[in-house]
């Protein structure tokens, strides 16, 4: 029996939706040859990440065998597949590969840290394949809410393994290639062992509906709205932004784009020839001298995110615009779960100001860009794959298509982050557990989900926060009575006095029943002083605050 075995292990979007990494390894147990499939983020929400800008997959496992690591490979420019590519790099160095569309904007990541252009490399697509150790990987076109989707063709010594990424069957797509069913059957006819394969839509039994469908509703929406019209989606559907654009167009306004991501994804797509026939724009500045009735606005922030444009419209003024009454306010696109309350937030203060909010909930102005369920079955009939390990999915996903690919006689297996699969028999099977987290960027510094830092940001939101100083002289002894400070909590108790007086005198308290023992140990009379000012804290406002004890001593 050979030693050598193929592996998968998924460190992110297994389980979840966001911030997706895959590593394939072949070779000697614990000696495999290894690449990573994507490296994107999954962005911070206030109730469990407070202050976290970014929330990236722990590569601590990939790290720690970076010498086995041949490449990377990002099949598509969603950030949560390529979003964590210049914040991760270091710690993995290894070459980057791309098609053209997605190089650029991954290049244009690289470039924020100081990284060569170099670092990533185009690649074309299938049926080219770029060889690294013992892999052969080629960029197969598929389409998507985003051009120059791919899937990956990963062919080893032990058969071929298709990474399907983020797909849907769309044969006419508005920007980028529709999806070609021969040669994706071609790649079935072929032989393939394994299929990692898209799980978000499984529930979903309708057919999927194409990009192009929504032109007609887009249009008749806006040739008829009275003042101005301001639509968001997401910035990297570039298809999106192209039908609201034309439809803009056709009734006679103005095209203005805000949003930095916005102006970088149609840039990019200049570039790289994917658009060449995009409306024409006009500046924030030259949009604020157009009548109303004749402007259109595509802006950033169709998940609620309160530093985009469709936030700052909300809340305002934005260079120099302002919705009013009679406006309409369009989301062309789904609110992600976990995302509607910043949403509902926007819809509620355009509501107050007169503005015309529609959301897609009748399904005319979205779709999505993820297979239905028909569509996966789709795909498993074209590439006939031994096994399924269904990806990118919550848990309820990926065990709903678990269910699906075994009703069509094919092995399967639930893989969630940290699950070693071996692949090298004729079925799936669990090698090991890996330890996986998450890395949150915090600022500019990156810090582990485990290390405490978000949890006490939290704990300190949940029962705010109380500083006691105290002064010892040269004796030991307490010089003067020990004082308070105050954050997030109420400032009077339940004995109607002020709280801060209240602990300012049960500490003093104890400090002159603390015995020389505890007045000389810096240790015991901070956890004495601690105890002290939360039970005073409980019995005057029934909560138990955080409390940071600052001890001085004069020599």
């Amino acid at each position: 029996m050979s030693s050598e075995r193929l592996i998968y292990l998924p460190l992110g979007g297994a389980g979840e939706i966001g911030m997706n990494a895959y590593v394939y390894g072949y070779g000697p147990k614990d000696k495999e040859r290894l690449i990573l499939v994507d490296l994107g983020v999954t962005f911070p929400d206030m109730d469990t990440t407070p202050g976290v800008d970014l929330i990236m997959p722990d590569i601590s496992w990939l790290e720690e065998r970076k010498n086995q690591l041949e490449a990377i490979f990002i099949t598509h420019a969603h950030e949560d597949h390529v979003g964590a590519v210049g914040h991760l790099y270091e710690r993995l160095g290894a070459p980057v590969y791309a098609r053209a569309f997605t190089a650029n904007i991954a290049r244009h990541k690289m470039g924020e840290y100081g990284y060569s252009e170099s670092v990533v490399r185009t690649a074309s697509a299938w049926p080219e394949q770029i060889t690294v150790g013992p892999f052969k990987v080629g960029f197969v076109p598929i389409s998507h809410s985003i051009p120059e989707s791919s899937g990956l063709v990963i062919d080893t010594p032990r058969g071929r393994i298709v990474h399907s990424g983020d797909f849907k069957i769309d044969e006419t797509p508005v920007v980028g290639e529709p999806f070609d069913r021969d040669l994706w059957a071609s790649i079935g006819a072929s032989g393939v062992h394994a299929l990692m394969c898209d799980s978000t839509n499984v529930f979903s039994n309708h057919e999927g509906r194409s990009e192009a469908t929504l032109r007609p509703n887009l249009e008749e929406l806006i040739s008829n709205a009275s003042g101005m019209v301001v639509a968001t989606t997401f910035a990297s559907n570039i298809a999106r932004l192209k039908s609201l654009a034309e439809a803009g167009q056709a009734a006679g306004r103005s095209i203005c784009l805000l949003g930095r991501a916005m102006r970088r994804m149609v840039e990019a797509g200049t570039q790289t020839g994917i658009l060449t026939d995009f409306p024409k724009t006009i500046t924030a500045e030259d949009a604020r001298d157009v009548p109303r009735e004749n402007l259109m606005l595509i802006v950033t922030g169709s998940q609620g995110e309160r530093r985009a444009a469709s936030a700052q419209l909300a809340n305002g003024k934005y260079l120099g615009l302002q919705m009013k009454e009679g406006d309409t306010f369009l989301f062309s696109s789904k609110t992600i779960p976990g995302n509607e309350r910043g949403v509902i937030r926007i819809m509620n203060q355009f509501s107050e100001m007169g503005v015309d909010v529609i959301d897609d909930a009748g399904g005319l102005y979205h779709v999505s860009g993820h297979a239905n369920r028909p569509d996966l079955l789709e795909m498993h009939k074209l590439v006939n794959p031994d096994i399924v390990v269904p990806m990118h999915g919550e848990h309820r996903h990926l065990r709903e298509h678990v269910k699906l690919a075994k009703e069509r006689g094919a092995e399967a297996i639930v893989a969630v982050n940290g699950m070693l699969i071996d692949l090298s028999g004729a079925g799936p099977n669990v090698a090991e557990y890996v330890d996986t987290g998450r890395t949150y960027l915090d600022g500019s510094v990156q810090i582990g989900a485990l290390d405490g830092i978000v949890r006490d940001r939290i704990r300190m939101a949940l029962n705010g926060h109380i500083v006691v100083t105290v002064i010892l002289d040269e004796d030991d002894d307490p010089l003067g009575e020990p004082w308070c400070e105050l954050r997030g909590l109420p400032e009077m108790g339940r004995n109607n006095a002020p709280l801060v007086d209240v602990l300012e005198e049960d500490l003093s308290q104890f400090m002159g029943r603390a015995g020389a023992k505890t007045l000389t140990d810096d240790d015991k009379l901070e956890e004495g002083l601690k105890r002290q000012a939360r039970q005073t804290a409980q019995a005057e406002i029934g909560k138990k605050p955080e409390v940071t004890v600052i001890i001085s001593r004069l020599s």
